[in-house]
């Protein structure tokens, strides 16, 4: 077997078991300690894993974010399936709190009801919505992110500070047992400031997202009130979910 094929072996086994040994490797593969050292030595200087103590792990911060463009040319099925059920939690007449994410504003396009009073950070949504008859829109102020195109910083904090909503629509970079994360700070305590302005806190999360850990922890799991995505995550995330009572509405279950 040629290293190339070794090293891609490893990562599938990494991704089946979490953790791999130099022993591990000397008997999955036949190959010497020091031939298993170097393969290991190899996917770390890709990145692909962290070495540990006589073996190697998978990296478990992710530092990956996409800028909105990127965003939006991602595969968007799952995500219309989220905006379709979001769209239901919405009544006439209520006050809303949107975050730049692009599956909230999937799901605000998606409304068919009326009199609603729309405050969001993002510019993009912000301006689809603008001309939408029975829609009052205000836009955050501040300094705007050049690449996912929202406001942040201390003005768009104190301009926050004035209004108070029904429900509080958010994206979600990662979600853990541990809370809610995200990859920067300013993003992240944007949100956390969003969510002491809003009733409900409605998460809107495809299943990419589960069991992603980032630099930035933005809340605890009890601070959320619901959770919408489009496949179940795993057990461990689900009993955390029901531990802290947070509602979890999932997609294909739904739709089945």
């Amino acid at each position: 077997m040629y290293q190339e094929e070794r090293l891609a072996a490893i990562l599938h086994y990494l991704q089946d078991h979490q953790r791999i040994s130099v022993q591990d490797v000397v008997e999955q593969f036949g190959v010497s300690r020091d031939t298993a050292r170097r393969d290991m030595v190899k996917l770390e200087e890709q990145g692909q894993i962290l070495r540990t103590r006589g073996g190697a792990i998978l990296p478990t911060l992710s530092k990956k974010s996409y800028s909105y463009q990127e965003r939006m040319q991602l595969d968007l099925t799952g995500k219309r399936s989220i905006a379709a059920i979001a769209a239901g939690l919405v009544k006439n007449g209520d006050y809303l709190l949107l975050d730049a994410s692009t599956t909230v504003q999937l799901a605000i396009e998606s409304l068919e009801t009326t009199d609603h009073v729309i405050i969001t950070s993002s510019l993009a949504a912000a301006s689809s919505l603008a001309g939408k008859k029975g829609f009052q829109v205000k836009l955050l102020g501040g300094d705007v992110h050049p690449e996912d195109q929202y406001a942040y910083g201390s003005r768009t904090i104190q301009n926050l500070s004035d209004y108070h909503v029904d429900k509080l629509f958010i994206g979600a970079c990662g979600i853990t047992p541990h809370g809610l994360v995200s990859p920067t700070e300013e993003s992240g305590y944007l949100i956390k400031e969003m969510m002491k302005r809003a009733d409900q806190v409605i998460v809107l999360a495809d299943h990419s997202k589960f069991g992603k850990s980032m630099l930035y922890r933005v809340a605890e799991l009890h601070q959320l009130d619901i959770i919408v995505t489009d496949q179940k995550p795993n057990a461990d995330l689900v009993e955390a979910l029901l531990r802290h009572e947070v509602e979890l509405l999932v997609a294909e279950d739904i739709h089945e």
